[in-house]
C-alpha cells in the first residue's frame, strides 16, 4: 500500500466513522471550499465554466498546501459554451459573454414560472410530452424546435407518423443538443480526471451523487417561488402537489439506482434544501409535501446502503424534530444558521451533524473570533462523536490567517 493510498483510507475511516455516530481519531475536516479555492489560486468561478484545467489545477494545489482536509473537493465542471448554446434562461453564470456575474461569482438564479397552476393536470397526465412541448422551450431559449412534437393515432404504414421529428425547427434543436452533449461530455471528463487526481493523493471525494427534495423540484424549476406559495395558499391544489412530489421522488429513486451496481468507496448523495427553512410553510404542510416525499428518497438510499447528506439551508430550529425520524448512524445532516446545541441534543445517536461556522467570519472575523467559535462548536457537537466540521455554506473568501487558525484549532483541540 502506497502513502497515498494509507492516507485516502485513514481519510476515508476517519469521515464514515464519525456519520454513523462513531467516535474517529479526530473531528474531520468536511467543508466546501471550491469558490475560496479557486479565488486563492489564480483561478475563478467562471474557469469552472470555461477553463476546467486552470480550475482543476487550482484545487490540487489548495490539497498540496492544506493536507489536514479529510475529503477532496473536485470542482464540479460546467459547461458555460453548453449553456450558451442552449440558451439556459434559468441562470446567469460567470464568464458569460454580457454577463454581469462577477468572476468569483456562482451562478445566480433568475427563477422563473416555467409551469402555471393551470398545467398541473397536463404535466401530472403526460410528463414527457410536458417537458418536450412547453418545459424546454420555456428554460432554453434556444431549444424551442420541440415545442411542436405532437402525435396524431394512425395507422403506420409509412414513416408519415416521424413528421414533427424531421421538422426544420426540430432537427434545429436537434443540432445544438448535439453540440451540447459534446460540450458537457468535456466537463464530465474533467470532473473525473480531477476526481481521480485528488483521489491518487490521498482525498476520497466529498459526494457522489445529487438529489432534491421533491418539494424543491417542484418550487424551484416548475411554479417558482412565489407559485408554490401560492399553492400552498390553496387546499384545491394540495393533491397536486402530493402528486407531483411523488413522481418528482420515483424518478430520483430510479435515477440513482446507479448506486446497486457501481463499486465505489464513497456512497454519499447531496440534498441541498431550498424551501423548507422556518417560516416557509406550517408543520403539517412541511410534513405532508417536504418531509415526507424526501424522507421516500433517504429511505430508498439507505436502503442501497448510501449515506444521505441533508443540507439544510437557513434557520432549521422548528424542524428538528423531523429530522429524528430517520434511522440510526445513515443520515449526515448539515445546518447553516441552527440552535447547534439543539441539533446535537434532539440528533444525538440518532444521525450525525455539521455546519453553522459562518462564512461571514471567516471572510471579516478576527483569528481570536475563529479560534473562539471553533472551540464552542467543537465542545457543543463533539462529545460522544457523529460530528464532522464544515462552515454554514460554501466559503468563497476569506482571510488567509483566519483558515491557518482554522486548521490549527482544529488540530489543537479536535482531537478525542
Amino acid at each position: 500500500m502506497t502513502k497515498e493510498q494509507k492516507l485516502f483510507s485513514e481519510r476515508l475511516q476517519r469521515v464514515e466513522t464519525a456519520i454513523h455516530l462513531g467516535v474517529p481519531d479526530r473531528v474531520p475536516v468536511f467543508a466546501f471550499f471550491v469558490s475560496y479555492i479557486q479565488r486563492r489560486y489564480g483561478s475563478s468561478y467562471a474557469d469552472i465554466y470555461y477553463d476546467h484545467e486552470k480550475a482543476g489545477q487550482a484545487a490540487v494545489q489548495f490539497h498540496k498546501d492544506y493536507p489536514q482536509m479529510d475529503i477532496g473537493l473536485t470542482p464540479q465542471f460546467v459547461s458555460g459554451r453548453a449553456n450558451e448554446i442552449a440558451g439556459s434562461a434559468m441562470i446567469d453564470w460567470p464568464g458569460r459573454p454580457g454577463t454581469v456575474v462577477d468572476r468569483y461569482s456562482s451562478h445566480q438564479v433568475l427563477e422563473m414560472e416555467l409551469m402555471t397552476q393551470e398545467e398541473y393536470p397536463e404535466m401530472l397526465r403526460d410528463f414527457s410530452g410536458f417537458m418536450l412541448r412547453k418545459y424546454l422551450p420555456r428554460a432554453y431559449k434556444n431549444l424551442g424546435g420541440t415545442a411542436n412534437l405532437n402525435f396524431t393515432p394512425t395507422v403506420v404504414l409509412s414513416t408519415g407518423m416521424l413528421a414533427p421529428f424531421y421538422a426544420p425547427g426540430a432537427q434545429e434543436t436537434f443540432r445544438k443538443l448535439t453540440e451540447i452533449g459534446a460540450e458537457d461530455a468535456k466537463a464530465a471528463e474533467a470532473s473525473a480526471k480531477y476526481s481521480k487526481i485528488l483521489a491518487d493523493m490521498g482525498f476520497p471525494p466529498m459526494i457522489t451523487g445529487i438529489s432534491e427534495a421533491p418539494y424543491d423540484i417542484l418550487g424551484d424549476y416548475f411554479r417558482g417561488t412565489m407559485g408554490i406559495f401560492e399553492d400552498l395558499t390553496d387546499p384545491d391544489m394540495y393533491e397536486y402537489i402530493d402528486q407531483a412530489c411523488d413522481m418528482f421522488a420515483e424518478q430520483q429513486i430510479q435515477a440513482l439506482q446507479y448506486f446497486r451496481f457501481t463499486d465505489m468507496p464513497v456512497k454519499r448523495v447531496f440534498f441541498p434544501l431550498h424551501k423548507a427553512m422556518d417560516g416557509f410553510m406550517n408543520d403539517a404542510q412541511y410534513e405532508r409535501f417536504y418531509w415526507k416525499p424526501l424522507k421516500k428518497i433517504m429511505l430508498a438510499l439507505i436502503d442501497m446502503d448510501v449515506t444521505p447528506y441533508i443540507y439544510t439551508e437557513g434557520p432549521y430550529n422548528t424542524r428538528l424534530d423531523f429530522l429524528t425520524d430517520v434511522p440510526k448512524g445513515k443520515v449526515l445532516y448539515h445546518f447553516e444558521k441552527t440552535d447547534m446545541k439543539a441539533a446535537k441534543q434532539k440528533l444525538s445517536g440518532i444521525a450525525s451533524i455539521c455546519g453553522n461556522l459562518p462564512v461571514s467570519d471567516m471572510e471579516f472575523g478576527s483569528k481570536e473570533d475563529i479560534e473562539r467559535e471553533i472551540r464552542e462548536l467543537l465542545e457543543i457537537c463533539a462529545p460522544g462523536g457523529g460530528y464532522l466540521f464544515d462552515f454554514d455554506g460554501s466559503l468563497e473568501n476569506c482571510k488567509p490567517e483566519n483558515l491557518d487558525t482554522m486548521f490549527e484549532t482544529l488540530e489543537k483541540y479536535g482531537s478525542y
